[in-house]
């Protein structure tokens, strides 16, 4: 199999699936390696928009719902919470940003729609040296969330207000928004 038919049927896979698939489960199928396949998916993601990379892989993007961003802030130790209640209302966190006074906004995708998403995303973080995205602005961070529709992401945002996890907006992020 040439570049060219390995690029097809990488973008034909991602086509038909609805989670994520690793970079090195790719390779493995098709007998190169991890690095092949991160340079192919690279090429594939300039001329076919929707194809993200999260941290368990690539996932073409689905056509979304209604979309929603929540500021919120906690540590560590309420991260799944947070999250487990945002896909337990029927929410889908596609990223969580940080709005850094030197940096900028500095998004990373995550695409977690279940409790095993959560936990999966737990032990990976856990078992790592990394921190949360948040632990650079004090525990402040944004996630922009999907639901079927507008009612799940009020619930979305009188749950995490009711665990005193949302946070206020600061006056100039009302400007902004």
């Amino acid at each position: 199999m040439n570049t060219t038919e390995r690029r097809k049927e990488i973008l034909h896979i991602l086509r038909q699936t609805d989670s994520p698939i690793a970079a090195k489960e790719l390779a493995a199928r098709f007998h190169v390696s991890r690095q092949v396949i991160v340079q192919d998916l690279a090429v594939i993601r300039a001329s076919h928009t929707g194809i993200i990379s999260t941290y368990r892989g690539y996932i073409l993007q689905q056509e979304s719902g209604c979309m929603r961003e929540f500021k919120v802030r906690h540590g560590l130790e309420q991260t799944a919470d947070e999250l487990n209640i945002i896909v337990d209302c029927g929410g889908r966190v596609q990223n969580v940003s940080i709005s850094h006074r030197v940096y900028g906004r500095i998004t990373a995708e995550l695409d977690i729609r279940s409790r095993q998403d959560v936990q999966e995303f737990m032990d990976t973080l856990c078992g790592s040296e990394s921190t949360l995205l948040g632990s650079a602005t004090s525990g402040y961070h944004y996630h922009l969330v999907e639901a079927a529709g507008e009612e799940r992401l009020d619930l979305i945002e009188k749950k995490l207000k009711e665990c005193g996890l949302l946070a206020p907006l600061s006056a100039w992020e009302k400007e902004t928004c």
